[in-house]
């Protein structure tokens, strides 16, 4: 269970304030329909999260040794510094304008998309590789992400202006931080 709890911890906090977290407010300010975006967004993260965790795992796998723990910690170590880096949502990242499709499809796809590359996505390979467990690995990074954006769907706008983004950066840095440093002295 430590892995789903380190999971959904590290990505609840530091989805706040990420791109994808600005895209959900930005689809629940567009569409106005909380149901069919919190169901893409659940959907497109179990996919793309549990795709990234068995990445993780594979690549462990295939990589394992001594050395493997310096790469691991120094990775989350390097999430700990990114966390500090606010997030922008590109005009180029915004969803697709809605036509005779759905607003979960809508939802899913720009979701998917946008998470590739992101850095819980990346967490969430590195999560994988460190406990070697898909599915409560990907179990619990997608309860991090719904916990961080059903407020922010919910709430819209309104949550952005609210939430001290700065003291979250910091707060997911330390997570990761403390990851990193557990990883590199317990591992």
């Amino acid at each position: 269970m430590e892995a789903f709890f380190v999971s959904t911890g590290l990505v609840a906090i530091a989805e706040i304030g990420d791109k994808t977290m600005l895209l959900a407010i930005l689809l629940a300010a567009r569409f106005r329909r909380p149901v069919p975006i919190l169901l893409g967004i659940l959907v497109a993260t179990l996919v793309n999260h549990a795709l990234a965790a068995l990445v993780g795992e594979l690549a462990a796998g295939l990589l394992s040794g001594p050395w493997m723990k310096w790469v691991l910690g120094l990775a989350f170590l390097g999430f700990a510094a990114w966390a500090l880096i606010p997030d922008k949502l590109d005009d180029s990242e915004a969803p697709p304008a809605l036509k005779a499709g759905s607003i979960f499809l809508t939802t899913a796809v720009a979701f998917f998309l946008v998470e590739m590359g992101d850095k819980t996505q990346v967490a969430t390979v590195a999560l994988g590789a460190q406990f070697h467990n898909v599915p409560l690995v990907a179990a619990g990074t997608t309860l991090g992400m719904m916990i961080a954006n059903t407020p922010a769907v919910l709430l819209g706008e309104v949550a952005a202006t609210k939430i001290p983004m700065k003291v979250i950066r910091w707060v997911a840095a330390a997570g990761f931080a403390a990851v990193g440093v557990w990883v590199l002295v317990a591992g």
